[in-house]
């Protein structure tokens, strides 16, 4: 029995993410206003850059990932924060690797013993990097390059920093 349609069905696997294109973080130093939060994500970025470079390299933050065991939110749900570099091959069109940095962060699954966390733990970096595939081939990857640069264009034109561009 089908209980439900296939095209009204929801991934088994839910990734999101926020993501800044490391070559495009010019700058080495924070905004003067930056808040606490900001500043915090600043130096965060700066590490990666230090550990990473800039190069085919890209800072994800905000990331969720939400495996669904069963067909009940309610019962079998694991909820993981995630935040961290992604590297790409040569040309971007590929992840090669990622270090991310993975915690979890809700579940209705009492039956996720550590190891099962753990496990679930790799299985995230492995879900960001077929994802990130997915982001690359959608285009979102480039439009976020393009956004990226004309907001750095707009601000030297202006004479100043007017942002993250986040």
């Amino acid at each position: 029995m089908n209980a439900q349609d296939e095209s009204s069905a929801k991934p088994g696997v839910q990734v999101t993410f926020d993501c800044v294109p490391l070559r495009t973080v010019t700058r080495n130093d924070p905004p003067l206003d930056a808040s606490p939060g900001f500043l915090a994500l600043w130096n965060r970025v700066q590490a990666a850059i230090a550990k990473h470079g800039r190069h085919n390299t890209y800072y994800l933050f905000n990331g969720q990932c939400i495996y669904h065991l069963t067909n009940r939110p309610e019962v079998g749900m694991l909820a993981f924060a995630f935040e961290g570099c992604v590297m790409t091959d040569p040309e971007d069109r590929k992840t090669a690797a990622c270090d991310l940095e993975v915690r979890l962060s809700g579940d209705t699954c009492d039956w996720a013993t550590e190891p099962i966390v753990r496990w679930f733990a790799e299985t995230v970096r492995r879900s960001v990097m077929v994802e990130f595939d997915r982001y690359i081939e959608a285009g979102d990857l480039q439009r976020t390059i393009e956004r990226l640069q004309k907001l750095e264009a707009e601000t030297h034109a202006k004479g100043g920093y007017v942002g993250f561009g986040l």
